[in-house]
């Protein structure tokens, strides 16, 4: 009887422990450039969501990979860094996206200068297309808030 009644109060904890966990709620932090909603409703996306204290943000896009072009990235990367006040240097993780590899290779210094020599880890993907038809890079990033 003692062992049936440990088990049923063992059973009872985890599964009340379960709920718990099922029933907390993350608490999400937005930022979407101007926007008040702070996320685009068209598409359904936002640029930054912060959760604790890791920031995951969208990708930024552009059109061409020339230096240009990919300095344009990394700025909006870089302005969406800035809304929760963090840099290049708390980037953990970037996912880089391109229908042209061989041209992002050649110019990847461009790249390079936002990270001053603290590089992230990274994957690189060529894709047939991206989420906008005449875009060729996209890149994503984590990144990590002091605690």
């Amino acid at each position: 009887m003692k062992k049936i009644i440990s088990l049923l109060i063992v059973f009872q904890a985890v599964f009340l422990l379960t709920l718990q966990a099922q029933n907390s709620d993350i608490k999400k932090e937005k930022w979407h450039f101007d926007n008040p909603s702070k996320q685009d409703t068209s598409a359904g996306y936002v640029q930054v969501v912060k959760v604790d204290n890791v920031l995951y943000i969208s990708g930024a896009v552009a059109r061409d990979v020339t230096p240009e072009g990919i300095t344009n990235v990394y700025r909006t990367l870089e302005k969406s860094l800035r809304s929760f006040g963090a840099s290049f240097q708390n980037v953990v993780k970037e996912n880089l996206y391109t229908t042209d590899m061989e041209a992002m290779k050649k110019y990847n210094e461009a790249r390079k200068v936002f990270y001053k020599g603290d590089f992230p880890a990274a994957t690189w993907m060529g894709v047939a297309r991206l989420f906008m038809h005449d875009a060729r890079l996209e890149v994503e990033l984590i990144a990590h808030l002091p605690k």
